[in-house]
């Protein structure tokens, strides 16, 4: 089953909690806090592998959660981090963040690893909340939570080569003449509703040939399955045009030959820069022999190099594979997609503390990474870590943001889900 497409749920492994403990040893009265931080939660890391093909694998498996990392311990002993979660990914795969679009990685070379999901970092035990004013502390953190989204995959298949044409123009019989690739083949247009695969090999030389779909004309806006086929044409560094030279559906070649190269360039526009070579097919027609020396002069005056063939006898297949690996070996290597990379900056520390407050529905809610991590990893349970987290809202201008939003004493605040009684002399 070929799978092109799919949604999935990735989060990376919680943090270990700290640990609250006490030295407690003969002779040694006043041992003081013991406690060690938790260890880092682990990453979904996606690798990919060449023996990959398809994403049908997702089809069936939706969330992947990485393993959280282990409490701390007595002894100021760190908890041991979690282990990551690889998993595998084909050659080709693009991944989107689900909701908003935005690209993650493109990933391309074999072995080629991305994190799609970090762990979150161990809880601080009671040792690292020691100070000259506080010699005992009684509070850890709990672990910072994993990164988790919805992530979409796209499968844009890695081929040298791409035979595109209108459906039944006999891209799958040259497929098979010229491979070990055995796709369905039928005399009805859509036979293939999946591209496929083939290494061709002469002698020392071989590339990789693809059998895309047939496109047909408004491809580009959808029309048939245009967006799932022509994704995969993306990919390919040289495009064969294969041409039903019998005009078989009643079609004439050259017709035929403008419109996918229309729709190709309607889809994207640098495909139509891509190197060309038409495979004038079905020549063991008599109505292919009669329509190809016209065909020849029309390519000719546009500079085009045109081959005649037949998928079903194998004639002039030699001549096209030929010109195909030496326009291969002459094409440039396609780039890989890329995330905008961030401008190089220096963040201060109030610039990573930034946080917005909005009301929605009576309730004034605050929003940023690290009063939502504060939030997280508090010990509510604790009046000692209660009152840093305190401390912290109000050094941080959280407070005071509120009161200039126009937050009055008793309104309701929330940070990640957690409700507070507004007071500027206390929160809670």
């Amino acid at each position: 089953m070929f799978v092109d497409v799919a949604k999935i749920y990735v989060k990376g492994g919680d943090g270990g909690r700290g640990s609250n403990s006490m030295r407690r040893e003969k002779y040694i009265p006043l041992g003081g806090p013991w406690g060690g931080d938790g260890g880092r939660g682990g990453d979904v890391v996606f690798v990919v592998d060449q023996g990959l093909r398809t994403l049908v694998d997702f089809r069936y498996q939706h969330h992947f959660k990485a393993v959280r990392g282990e409490p701390g311990g007595k002894n100021n002993r760190t908890g041991e981090s979690g282990e990551d979660l690889v998993v595998k990914v084909p050659p080709g795969t693009i991944v989107k963040d689900a909701d908003s679009g935005a690209l993650i990685c493109d990933l391309t070379e074999p072995g080629q690893r991305a994190i799609v999901g970090h762990g979150g970092r161990g809880g601080r035990g009671n040792t690292r909340f020691a100070s000259a004013k506080e010699k005992a502390p009684t509070y850890f953190e709990y672990g910072e939570p994993g990164e988790e989204h919805w992530l979409v995959l796209e499968l844009k298949l890695l081929a040298d080569a791409g035979l595109v044409g209108y459906p039944n123009a006999g891209k799958s019989t040259l497929l098979a003449s010229v491979s070990g690739a055995r796709p369905k083949i039928g005399n009805y247009p859509f036979t293939t509703l999946s591209p496929n695969l083939g290494v061709v090999e002469l002698g020392e030389r071989s590339f990789v040939l693809a059998d895309i779909p047939g496109l047909i004309e408004g491809a580009h806006s959808g029309q048939g399955l245009g967006h799932e086929f022509l994704r995969h044409v993306e990919r390919t560094r040289v495009l064969v045009h294969v041409l039903d030279g019998a005009g078989t559906e009643g079609r004439e070649p050259l017709q035929d030959f403008t419109v996918v190269q229309q729709e190709l360039a309607l889809y994207n526009e640098q495909l139509a820069k891509r190197p060309v070579l038409i495979a004038f097919n079905k020549m063991d027609l008599p109505e292919a022999r009669a329509a190809w020396p016209h065909c020849q002069a029309w390519f000719a005056e546009r500079g085009l190099y045109a081959y005649p063939v037949s998928g079903a006898t194998g004639e002039g297949i030699g001549a096209l594979l030929d010109a195909i690996a030496e326009r291969v070996a002459l094409a440039e290597p396609l780039p890989s997609e890329r995330p905008e990379a961030p401008a190089e900056r220096v963040y201060r520390a109030e610039e990573q503390r930034a946080f917005a407050v909005h009301r929605t529905g009576g309730v004034w809610v605050v929003e940023g990474k690290e009063i939502e991590r504060l939030v997280a990893m508090t010990m509510w349970e604790n009046e000692d870590a209660i009152r840093r987290f305190q401390r912290l809202f109000r050094g941080w201008g959280v407070e005071k943001a509120l009161l200039q939003a126009g937050a009055q004493e008793g309104d309701t605040v929330e940070i990640l889900g957690r409700q507070f009684d507004f007071s500027p002399e206390t929160i809670l």
